[in-house]
């Protein structure tokens, strides 16, 4: 099922000012706009964020976002933001996740935070290595592109790990900001302490070289006795069932090995020590090359986001996580023909997302909302080339969020959606 719905942007802007209008208005009280007088397709509303911070994460009724110079917290899901913090780097931020505990965690290229009491005051987060020594990030060649070090292209990065909320991501990296290193980090002490839980190799393809992206010259950047190299990471996720974490990673195919992996991950809380296996690596153009990792019934779920010579190998897989190395015992649920990334399952909802410079979609939705029985495609055209990613969980009111990315990694806007069913 491919569905389209078109959409004029300034009519979209005049419907949700005319519904929405003035939600963040310093002082205002606005009435709650019902979700049936937003834009909607058969399956979903959709709106973009409110005039006000950039909202960068959120959880339940809190959110959290910033602007020049400041960072804020809203405690009614971006209507008001009563608590704020001078942040002389908050255009910088690259990373928030909120934690159930209240406090928030954010950083910024190079630089970790952490707030317990709701941004009156935060401190600077010491980064610790897999043997708890410092970790300090390198000395950019260039000041304007340090790297990196903290960005996630997943929105869901913290679990409830036996008894303990864990907080577990890895850098998407190595496109804009510099080269950096590839990590994979966690948290399991509210933010207050962040460690490396396993460090990937030194990639001669992203040395920092002093450009954006990095290059074949310069500083080589990684852990040198691990031969496992990548370009960055593009989802950690946790599996309640087997009580482990799987990783996958992209992107190419270098002379060195090959740079798409999947890695399964368990911690010994009592050790404080991370065990990690390469499940699986795989071309390019394969369903390896991969990310939207989601686990739901005890199996694993993903989307690929293949790339090369036809055929391309790509969709929405389904198998036990025992099998994810034996492509034969995969399920395609649904093949949206073009490269996709981002998905999240939350209610019986399955949301995914297009890259927008990689599929005749401006700006993409991909939504089953039975499981994959049923699927259908829409393509919310009057925002131009915009790709969704870091799919937070529901907030209070049922509304996804998503960064709107313009082409695929440039921050633009923040967008909304709320299923009509699950």
């Amino acid at each position: 099922m491919s569905q389209q719905r078109q959409i004029d942007r300034r009519g979209f802007l005049s419907v949700t000012a005319a519904t929405a209008g003035g939600i963040w208005l310093s002082g205002g009280h606005q009435l709650q706009a019902s979700a049936s007088e937003f834009p909607s397709t058969d399956h979903f509303w959709y709106r973009l964020q409110p005039a006000g911070p950039y909202i960068d994460s959120q959880r339940d009724h809190k959110a959290f976002g910033f602007s020049e110079g400041t960072v804020f917290l809203s405690e009614d899901n971006g209507r008001t933001w009563p608590h704020r913090l001078a942040f002389p780097e908050a255009e910088q931020i690259t990373f928030s996740h909120i934690l159930r505990n209240g406090n928030v965690v954010f950083a910024t290229r190079q630089q970790i935070f952490v707030s317990a009491d709701n941004l009156k005051t935060h401190q600077p987060v010491a980064v610790k290595d897999a043997g708890g020594a410092e970790y300090r990030p390198h000395k950019p060649q260039n000041p304007e592109c340090p790297g990196w070090y903290f960005h996630p292209l997943s929105g869901v990065n913290s679990w409830e790990v036996n008894g303990v909320e864990m907080l577990v991501w890895g850098n998407y990296c190595n496109v804009r900001g510099g080269a950096a290193p590839i990590n994979i980090y966690y948290s399991t002490d509210g933010g207050q302490t962040v460690k490396i839980a396993y460090a990937f190799g030194q990639n001669p393809h992203y040395r920092d070289n002093g450009g954006p992206g990095g290059g074949a010259t310069g500083t080589l950047l990684g852990d040198a006795d691990n031969p496992v190299i990548c370009r960055h990471i593009h989802c950690v996720m946790y599996n309640p069932t087997e009580d482990a974490f799987y990783a996958c990673t992209g992107d190419r195919d270098q002379p060195e090995g090959r740079e798409c992996h999947w890695l399964r991950g368990t911690y010994d809380a009592k050790k404080d020590k991370w065990g990690w296996k390469v499940v699986v690596s795989g071309p390019s153009n394969s369903r390896y090359k991969s990310g939207g990792i989601n686990f739901a019934d005890g199996k694993l779920y993903w989307v690929a986001d293949a790339n090369g010579p036809l055929p391309h190998d790509r969709g929405i897989f389904r198998c036990d996580p025992a099998d994810l190395a034996d492509p034969a015992a995969h399920t395609l649920l649904f093949n949206p023909e073009y490269e996709s990334a981002n998905m999240i399952i939350q209610d019986g909802v399955i949301l995914a997302s297009h890259y927008a410079t990689a599929s005749p979609y401006s700006t993409g939705y991909i939504i089953s909302p039975d499981m994959g029985k049923t699927w259908a495609q829409y393509d919310l055209e009057g925002f131009g080339k915009r790709s969704p990613v870091r799919f937070n969980e529901k907030n209070s009111e049922g509304w996804f969020r998503a960064d709107l990315r313009s082409g695929w990694i440039d921050r633009a806007e923040v967008m909304f959606i709320k299923p009509k069913k699950g």
